[in-house]
């Protein structure tokens, strides 16, 4: 414990956020015992319900697992099913892995894995991958599920890949329907304790069915704020830290930390709702005429970060193939409009870069309020357009390994992540095309042709895409460094 308090005494010197003593729980203790420190960006905003953003954070540590995984290029790999085959346009069937025990000890079956997937559909908010999807998944069979969608869907193997899909033990919902994925998952590592947004315990699972793992624990610390990641690895009190800002990175053994190229964009949402400031598409024009971009790479970013073209970046290599832009609403006078721009702390770089567009904002004529909450209090505003303008640090292909599903979410009329309100008949026409293509070369056009569509709203304004570091202390071995945020602690990571 001395270790962890003089890093505590070294983070609450450097950081304005003030640190609570004992928050970190047992940091520092990874190599005597085998377990693995591990300090994540956000904490849990729904106690790591899967159907939730929180299931990023069950894939990451390895606590539960999908039907389908997902190769580098996107398209799908064995999970918890070993095989699928398309029967017809609109149904799909999946042959279960034999031999897998959750770590409640109840078996792998298809009535499982149709009572998990079954109260995902029925979930509300819906998991933002089955936006738009009417699905059904039955049983066929003892280790077979057989998965019908009401129109034809090309990326259901895809969309089975998305964390908010992990299949539970039924031990995991209780009466009130809500999973708790305690000793109730399938992967390398059990959950044995949530402590709130302070941190979890992992230990390892003995009876994982691709071999025990090779850390025997997990210790997990949620910590927001980015000065206090970075200390935990200079100091050597973690072993694996997420989301190092990029004005910290420089502070560090360059052979302890590396940059990922995300398929993340940092893009600036207009509120488009009737009766809102920015429901004048002439408005929405001035803010797009009004942002350079150049001084927020340049800033906040330190130049690691690539300027946008679009929604989609240089992580997809296909997006370059972009169709000539349409022609947005000519840009009106603001004249001193009042709009409220917003956005969360949890990632250092996004107020300082919401610092900078207010600037660019007033410059151009606009009032501007300025707005800055940490995540878990402002996403349900940001939702229900509150503000006028919202900056977001956003993965494009996060769900499936396909761009349809995030711009579905944020960008179409039943949109569940629709920050901009938008309701437009040719975006919705766009993304349905896109998203009913099976052959992969013509659907990358096609979604480049829905994108050119919502840019043409004015909705969303493409500012930079990132690229996130990720920190490993010396010694620390086998962590993934996986640009669509899905992977962290594998069961071969460890520290020697």
């Amino acid at each position: 414990m001395l270790r962890l308090r003089r890093w505590l005494r070294l983070v609450a010197a450097m950081s304005a956020v003030p640190l609570v003593a004992g928050c970190f729980g047992a940091a520092g203790q990874s190599t005597e015992d085998g377990r693995l420190s591990v300090v994540m960006l956000l904490p849990p905003r729904a106690a790591l319900n899967p159907f939730t953003d929180d299931a990023f954070k069950l894939s990451r540590l390895g606590i539960a697992e999908t039907l389908i995984n997902l190769d580098p290029e996107g398209g799908p790999l064995p999970g918890l099913a070993v095989s699928w085959e398309r029967r017809d346009e609109f149904e799909w069937s999946f042959q279960l892995r034999p031999g897998v025990v959750f770590h409640d000890g109840s078996p792998l079956t298809a009535e499982v894995v149709v009572d998990s997937l079954g109260r995902a559909t029925r979930a509300q908010p819906k998991p933002r991958i089955l936006d738009g999807v009417d699905m059904q998944v039955r049983a066929d069979g003892p280790d077979r599920v057989a998965v019908r969608t009401a129109e034809p869907d090309p990326l259901v193997p895809q969309r089975l890949s998305s964390p908010q899909l992990s299949i539970l033990a039924s031990s995991a919902y209780g009466p009130d329907g809500i999973p708790d994925p305690t000793r109730a998952g399938s992967g390398p590592f059990v959950l044995t304790e949530l402590r709130g947004a302070d941190g979890a315990r992992l230990d390892r699972y003995d009876g994982y069915w691709d071999g025990k793992a090779q850390a025997s624990g997990l210790d997990v610390h949620f910590v927001p704020d980015g000065t206090a990641r970075t200390a935990a690895l200079r100091t050597g009190d973690a072993d694996v830290v997420e989301a190092i800002p990029a004005s910290q990175a420089g502070l560090l053994d360059p052979n302890t930390v590396r940059a990922v190229p995300m398929p993340r964009t940092n893009t600036l949402y207009l509120n488009t709702r009737p009766g809102s400031v920015l429901g004048d598409p002439g408005l929405r024009s001035a803010v797009r005429e009004a942002v350079d971009r150049q001084p927020l790479v340049g800033g906040p970013y330190e130049g690691q970060a690539d300027l946008a073209r679009g929604l989609l970046g240089p992580a997809l290599p296909w997006s370059g193939q972009r169709p000539e832009p349409a022609a947005p609403a000519p840009p009106v006078d603001p004249a001193g409009r009042k709009i409220t721009l917003a956005t969360f702390s949890d990632r250092a770089e996004l107020p300082e870069v919401a610092a900078i567009l207010e600037q660019q904002l007033e410059r151009a004529g606009f009032q501007v309020e300025l707005v800055v909450r940490e995540y878990s209090q402002i996403e349900a505003d940001a939702l229900s357009g509150q503000f006028d303008a919202f900056v977001l640090s956003r993965a494009t292909v996060l769900d499936s390994g396909d761009p349809v599903a995030y711009l579905q979410s944020d960008f179409s009329c039943d949109g569940g992540f629709n920050i901009s309100g938008l309701c437009d008949p040719a975006v919705d026409a766009a993304l349905t095309e896109a998203a009913a293509e099976g052959d992969l070369a013509v659907r990358r056009q096609k979604i480049l042709l829905a994108e050119r569509e919502v840019l043409r709203t004015g909705a969303a304004v493409p500012l930079l895409h990132e690229r996130v570091f990720q920190g490993n202390a010396p010694g620390v071995e086998g962590a993934a460094f996986d640009p669509r945020e899905r992977l962290l602690v594998l069961p071969g990571t460890r520290a020697d």
